[in-house]
């Protein structure tokens, strides 16, 4: 396996593995049973629809993807500039160890910075030690000023 990582934005033909990775983060956080997205989803709601509900970095590896960043733009926030908001982060296991995450995240914020973004927000689980421990690493500062809810329709 070679250590030439290359991270780039996701394409249409990228949806079947980019399904792959999120199913697999599904299992990680414990919500595989309700987990709805398919392949086709992936595929319509990213890459088809415009605007995508949702844009995605890869990190890919001699055609393998090794890692996913999705994400959203905010448009509307009260420092009169749109933020991001990364849904999910997921690291193959056979790729971690590698800094893959930290490229992906490192490219995020890029994004942010061309797009005139205030911020990047995040939810990360709160048993997710290493996942604290590597936003932490990168300077990320948790938020205690809210609360998060959710009213299920």
């Amino acid at each position: 396996m070679s250590t030439d990582i290359i991270i780039r934005k996701a394409i249409e033909s990228d949806s079947e593995k980019v399904w792959v990775l999120m199913e697999q983060l599904a299992v990680f956080e414990n919500y595989i049973d309700s987990f709805e997205i398919t392949p086709e989803i992936v595929k319509e709601s990213g890459f088809r629809k415009s605007p995508p509900d949702f844009y995605c970095l890869i990190a890919e590896n001699e055609g393998k993807i090794a890692g996913i960043l999705v994400y959203y733009f905010l448009p509307y926030t009260a420092q009169n500039k749109p933020a991001i908001y990364m849904k999910e982060l997921y690291v193959d296991e056979r790729f971690r160890g590698r800094k893959i995450g930290e490229q992906l995240m490192n490219a995020l914020k890029a994004e942010a910075q061309r797009n005139n973004c205030s911020q990047i927000k995040w939810t990360v689980a709160p048993w997710n030690d290493a996942g604290q421990k590597f936003y932490k690493r990168l300077g990320a500062k948790e938020n205690k000023d809210w609360l998060n809810y959710e009213w299920k329709v």
